[in-house]
C-alpha cells in the first residue's frame, strides 16, 4: 500500500503543483508528478500512480489518499485496478477489527506531511530556480531523488553500526541506483539551464 499527498497551503499559491507517492511502511518517495496546471487532487492520481507503478517490480493494489481524493474509488493503470482508499467517519457496524485497520491506514497516510515539510525546507521544493515546467520537473525529481538517497545513506550506516551484512548489501545496491539516477539528473539540469 502506498500513501499520496498532493499539498496547496494558500489559495493564491503560485507554481506548479506536485503529487508525491511513498511507501507505507518505510517512507521511500516511489512516484512523482508535476502538474501543469491546478486540477483538482483526483485527476492527478492517474498521472502519479503511473509514475509509481513504472518504478516498482510489482502492481500497486491499494492507495491511501487524504480526503482530496474523494471522487475517485480506483484507478485503472496498465490493465491493473488500484483501489483508492480515502478517511471517513468510523461506522457503527464496524467491528473491532475493522475500526483498527481503518485506523491503522490513516494513520501511516498523515506520515507522509513530515515528508512534503522536509522536500520544502531541506531539499529546496519552497522555491524553483529552474526556467519552466520542465525546470519543475526535474527539481522535484532531484528533490524526491536526494530524499531517498539520504535515507538509504542512513539504512548504510545504520547497518554499518549493528554489523548486519544482509542490511549492508541491500543498502549498498539502492544506493548506487540512486547515485545513478542523480547523475543522471543532473546533467539533465546543466543541458537545460545552459539552454
Amino acid at each position: 500500500m502506498l500513501s499520496i499527498k498532493v499539498k496547496i497551503i494558500r489559495g493564491y499559491e503560485f507554481g506548479t503543483k506536485a503529487s508525491i507517492v511513498t511507501t507505507k511502511t518505510t517512507g521511500i518517495i516511489v512516484g512523482v508528478s508535476a502538474h501543469k496546471t491546478n486540477i483538482h487532487d483526483s485527476k492527478t492520481l492517474q498521472a502519479v500512480l503511473g509514475n509509481a507503478t513504472s518504478n516498482r517490480q510489482t502492481p500497486i493494489a491499494e492507495a491511501i489518499g487524504d480526503r482530496g481524493y474523494r471522487g475517485t474509488k480506483e484507478v485503472l493503470i496498465n490493465n491493473h485496478t488500484t483501489i483508492i482508499s480515502i478517511p471517513g467517519t468510523v461506522l457503527k457496524k464496524d467491528t473491532k477489527k475493522e475500526k483498527d485497520i481503518k485506523r491503522e491506514k490513516f494513520k501511516r497516510r498523515a506520515a507522509i506531511e513530515p515528508i512534503i515539510g522536509h522536500l520544502k525546507s531541506d531539499y529546496r521544493m519552497a522555491r524553483n530556480y529552474l526556467k519552466g515546467f520542465i525546470g519543475d520537473e526535474i527539481n522535484l525529481l532531484l528533490a524526491a531523488s536526494a530524499f531517498n538517497l539520504k535515507k538509504w545513506m542512513n539504512i548504510y550506516f545504520y547497518a554499518v553500526f549493528i554489523q548486519d551484512a544482509s542490511s549492508l548489501l541491500r543498502a549498498i545496491s539502492e544506493l548506487q541506483k540512486a547515485l545513478v539516477l542523480i547523475q543522471y539528473l543532473l546533467i539533465l539540469k546543466r543541458v537545460y539551464s545552459k539552454s
